[in-house]
């Protein structure tokens, strides 16, 4: 065989022991949830200080988030990543039980008209964070072992069904932010599986249409798509949220008002700590802080896909394209939505927004990032 990287070897890869993590991938990921937690604090400071009588509260939730994520990234790494193919499918049935839950009175929490929360002892665990990374190893395993029938319309049909009911449980929480992250997702991961262009349009058109039926069915989505087009028809309404976050991007011109000194984050800017911490960050930290995020997400995205290509077997490529495709995903959205390039909707900047649920899973993702570098083809010699 004269393509090694992509061997179906779960049963011929050995996980000797000194194989060597992605370094790179490991630095820039601390260098992620280091500045999070920092910035959670700036952003929030007065607003926790006020809300619940510590500055720190946001901060403190953020820390234990990171402490748990490292635990969770620290022991998948050290996991063959080949036993998460084996446990697929209680991995998927857990993610879409979480999703269950959050219905359920007493076990759900209901924050702005929406229930996408479960009630935990010492915080709220998102289970739509849990289920975008159950599709991606569900997906993953069954693009690798089937991927001969990835060409034709039935092969992918498991893939879609999957998909399509993740997406109808979060869109009924509701959730429209997450629910299109799922749909790109499906569609990327698809896309790097072999699905043909015209299995994609068979799909994409009705999954368009689908979208516009569900902006126009809900008059909240609705005021926020006219509130994108035209945020000072309502200045103190639906365009209130994305005006502030033009004011507070435009006066932190290129090198920001200095780390700490935002205005905005004085209860102007709703959810300067989570969905629109970028916001704050362009206010402090200026055009050029942005862009050095920016470039460190790159970095971070470049090492991902790397992986993804030194794979020694399918199932590992695919599970690292899952991987970086959701947070490449997920930092574009974000982006657009606090500059205004779409309609605002809520959704957490990877390892920067508060949100204990998203740092723990991305943080564990990376863990499955680098249980497949240690495996790669550099770090394991790949058998024919």
């Amino acid at each position: 065989m004269k393509n090694k990287k992509l061997l179906r070897a779960p049963d011929i890869m050995t996980d000797r022991a000194g194989l060597k993590p992605d370094y790179i991938l490991l630095a820039v990921t601390m260098i992620l949830v280091a500045f999070g937690i920092l910035m959670v604090y700036s952003a929030s400071m007065y607003s926790a200080q006020k809300n619940y009588g510590s500055e720190y509260y946001f901060m403190f939730k953020q820390l234990v988030g990171a402490v748990l994520g490292f635990v969770a990234m620290t022991a998948l790494t050290f996991t063959d990543y080949h036993i998460l193919g084996k446990l697929r499918y209680i991995i998927l049935g857990g993610s879409l039980v979480l999703l269950v839950l959050v219905f359920i009175p007493g076990v759900g929490v209901e924050n702005y008209g929406a229930r996408r929360w479960i009630n935990l002892p010492f915080f709220t665990l998102q289970a739509s964070e849990f289920a975008k990374f159950g599709f991606i190893i569900f997906t993953a395993f069954y693009m690798s072992k089937h991927h001969k029938k990835m060409t034709t319309f039935t092969g992918v049909l498991p893939v879609l069904a999957v998909g399509a009911l993740i997406c109808v449980l979060i869109i009924l929480e509701p959730n429209m932010s997450i629910t299109i992250c799922m749909a790109l997702l499906m569609f990327v991961m698809l896309f790097v599986g072999g699905m043909r262009i015209k299995h994609f349009l068979i799909v994409g058109v009705p999954a368009v249409l689908a979208a516009v039926v569900l902006v126009f069915a809900e008059p909240y989505r609705l005021n926020r798509l006219m509130a994108f087009l035209n945020p000072w028809a309502s200045p103190l309404e639906e365009g209130f949220q994305l005006i502030q976050s033009f004011y507070s991007l435009g006066s932190g011109g290129f090198f920001g008002v200095g780390l700490f000194n935002s205005r905005q984050k004085f209860l102007f800017l709703p959810f300067s700590e989570s969905d629109f911490i970028l916001s704050i960050i362009g206010e402090e930290l200026g055009f050029f802080g942005c862009l050095v995020l920016m470039a460190v997400y790159v970095v971070f995205i470049v090492r991902a896909i790397r992986i993804a290509q030194n794979a020694c077997d399918r199932f590992g490529c695919y599970l690292a394209s899952g991987i970086a495709a959701i947070i490449a995903i997920q930092v574009l959205v974000n982006i657009a939505v606090v500059t205004g390039s779409i309609p605002p909707t809520g959704l957490p900047l990877p390892f920067i927004s508060s949100g204990s649920s998203s740092l723990i899973v991305f943080m564990g993702g990376v863990g499955i990032l680098q249980s497949v570098a240690r495996r790669s083809h550099k770090s394991v010699k790949c058998l024919a």
